[in-house]
Order: structure tokens, then C-alpha cells, then sequence
């Protein structure tokens, strides 16, 4: 499984999103540019000292990230989406795209996910935080895949 964070913008979620893949094997992928200086003291402050443990690839731009997913799915969680998470079947090599948390992603990285997902909320609510919104979709799953570290 794999998280790919798409030019995150505020720094504590991309660190806690770090810590969260570090401690369940999750390889972490960062579609720049970031809006903040990767390694920001706020960065690895949510990250802990998890960082060195953790598994992050930079991608220089969306499209080297595109060279480097092949033939894996991809499955953008948005608001934007029909289709709720816990009812999509998850394979054990999807990555999991999130957007950044003041914009989204524009409509052509919309366009070309396999699968756009979104977690059902309450009609009065907008949006939930975006590392607890990857903390519940890879729990999902992990679950589906029997992939959590043993």
C-alpha cells in the first residue's frame, strides 16, 4: 500500500501522515512542490522521530510521479466522489492520493484516478483532516488486504 500526498501545504499533517506510514510500513510518496520547506522543524515535529524510520519518495512533479505508478491504481480521496471508501475493493499495491489541504488537486489529477473515494459525513459538515481522513481509508485498507505489519 501507498500514500501519495500531492503538494501538502501544511506541514503537522504531512509529518503526522509520515508517522502514521512509519508505524504501519506504508511507503509515503510527496508530489512537489510542497508549500513548505521539506524538513520544516514543524514537519518533523508531527513526524517525531518517526522520520528516519519512515519510507518517502519526492516526486519532482506529478508527471515523474505518473512515470513511477505503472500499473498500480490509483485512489484519490475527495469530496468531490460517489463512491464511498468501505464499499471499494482495495488491492495490496493501490495508492491512496490525497490532495493538498487549502485546494484539492486541479481536474486533470482528478481525471486520472482509477477511483475517487470519499468518506461519508454528515450533510452539514465540509471535510474532514486529512491525516485523519489516510488514517481511516488505509485501515480500511490494510484491513481488505490483511497487510497491517504482523
Amino acid at each position: 500500500m501507498h500514500i501519495a500526498l500531492y503538494q501538502p501545504d501544511i506541514p503537522p499533517n504531512t509529518g503526522t501522515i509520515i508517522r502514521m506510514a512509519a508505524c504501519l510500513d506504508v511507503m509515503v510518496h510527496i508530489i512537489e512542490p510542497c508549500g513548505f520547506p521539506f524538513g520544516e522543524k514543524s514537519f518533523r515535529r508531527a513526524g517525531m522521530d518517526y522520520i528516519d524510520q519512515s519510507k518517502i519518495t519526492r516526486h519532482q512533479s506529478w508527471e515523474t510521479f505518473l512515470d513511477w505508478v505503472g500499473e498500480r491504481r490509483i485512489a484519490l480521496l475527495t469530496t468531490k466522489a460517489a463512491e464511498p471508501y468501505t464499499e471499494f475493493k482495495f488491492l495490496d499495491e493501490d495508492i491512496l492520493l490525497l490532495g493538498r489541504e487549502s485546494a484539492g488537486v486541479p481536474d486533470d489529477v482528478h481525471e486520472r484516478a482509477d477511483a475517487r473515494l470519499l468518506i461519508p459525513m454528515t450533510p452539514e459538515t465540509r471535510s474532514l483532516n486529512i491525516a485523519v481522513s489516510a488514517a481511516m481509508v488505509l485501515g480500511e485498507a490494510l484491513r481488505q488486504t490483511s497487510t497491517f505489519p504482523a
